[in-house]
């Protein structure tokens, strides 16, 4: 009779990657390692090397993961205000992609799914800008996502509970983004 004990956890990957995202979500991305959420996982330490190698793959992993769910959420937008609003909702949705996706210190860069998924993300942010007028497009694209981004992480942060004093954050958005963007700029294809 053997010794050695055999385990399937069923699927390893996803389940790190819960866990780290509820680390990251509760306590931020500078409280993960891998031995905890092995212990988390009920594995051993070893086991999330196998998907990630190390901390920096694990980050570069929910980065990726991140910015796909990001370009989903901004594809469905018809305008550009409407897809500041779709930027608010995923930071809300996914707070602990949010805050791993924008900092990119803690991930490997040259990350071929992690490069995918971000271009794919860029283009999704770009296409909201693209009935504006050629002129100043650029300029309009940093001030909306500025907005957008700002608002995200002020609200997440806290900082905007006062100030909103109650009022549905998205509704407030749209209102601020209506000031600055008139909100009949459609993406192309959509009516």
């Amino acid at each position: 009779m053997s010794s050695e004990r055999t385990y399937h956890h069923g699927d390893l990957r996803r389940a790190v990657l819960t866990a780290a995202l509820d680390v990251v979500a509760t306590d931020g991305p500078d409280a993960l390692s891998l031995r905890d959420l092995a212990r988390r996982a009920g594995v051993s330490h070893a086991a999330p090397a196998h998907h990630f190698k190390d901390r920096t793959g694990l980050l570069t992993a929910i980065a990726a993961e991140g910015y796909t769910l990001f370009a989903d959420a901004l594809d469905e937008a018809p305008t550009l205000n409407e897809r500041g609003v779709r930027y608010l909702r995923f930071a809300r949705e996914h707070p602990a992609h949010f805050q791993v996706m924008f900092r990119p210190e803690l991930h490997r860069p040259d990350d071929p799914d992690l490069l995918t998924a971000k271009a794919r993300a860029v283009d999704s942010l770009r296409a909201g800008v693209s009935a504006l007028p050629t002129e100043g497009r650029t300029d309009a694209g940093i001030a909306a996502w500025s907005l957008a981004h700002g608002f995200a992480t002020l609200l997440l942060s806290g900082n905007l509970t006062g100030p909103l004093d109650g009022r549905d954050p998205e509704e407030t958005f749209r209102s601020l983004a209506g000031l600055l963007f008139a909100d009949g700029a459609t993406t192309p294809g959509s009516s």
